[in-house]
């Protein structure tokens, strides 16, 4: 089945505030526990944990599976365009699309190119392909909100260079659906003041 993904949102605060050797555990226990959930009937997009004292994460779906898949051909389709893209939105999906895609984790510094930037470790004790506390998601989500409003201008270099027949990712409606969902994510989390975490599975 290959390598799926379970995206939380949850309290940075709350996770810290326990044990450092039992952080790992709770978010685990948060992602595949026997949590109820509440939320969209097909499945997708977000929901939340049923029981009191569990406020503090909530979970997004992108497809039914879980697959990494969505994820990985999502970056594949940025790297076919980003030639093509104005540099301002270029820099913008560059740095929105790094820790979520490519570089899970990397320390922003200003002014650096993303790729020069090396990947800090998880401090939990957990199997994750992306973590972002919640400095950086504020971070992504002011460059969502730069790169959203210049999507548009891919649409004809994507028909060109980036469309494809068979895949995950076949056309620009698909590939603007994965970054508006990602964009959903960072946006809730930011106006929670949480973090983003998303867990292999």
């Amino acid at each position: 089945m290959g390598i799926g993904i379970e995206v939380l949102i949850v309290d940075w605060k709350r996770v810290e505030a326990a044990p450092a050797e039992q952080r790992g555990e709770l978010v685990d226990e948060a992602a595949f526990g026997d949590t109820v959930w509440e939320g969209s009937a097909d499945g997708f997009g977000w929901s939340w944990p049923a029981s009191a004292g569990a406020d503090w994460y909530g979970r997004y779906a992108f497809h039914r599976n879980g697959s990494y898949k969505l994820h990985f051909w999502a970056g594949e389709r940025w790297e076919d365009v980003r030639d093509f893209a104005e540099p301002g939105l270029r820099t913008a999906l560059d740095r929105f699309t790094g820790p979520l895609f490519w570089q899970h984790g990397f320390a922003y510094l200003v002014g650096e190119d993303p790729g020069a930037v090396p990947e800090r470790e998880c401090p939990w004790d957990t199997e994750v392909l992306t973590w972002c506390p919640p400095q950086d998601v504020a971070l992504l989500k002011d460059f969502w909100t730069r790169a959203r409003s210049g999507l548009a201008a891919l649409r004809e270099p994507f028909g060109e260079h980036a469309r494809t027949e068979t895949g995950w990712i076949r056309d620009f409606e698909a590939f603007t659906a994965v970054l508006g969902a990602w964009g959903d994510v960072v946006t809730e989390a930011d106006r929670r003041g949480w973090g983003i975490v998303g867990l292999r599975c």
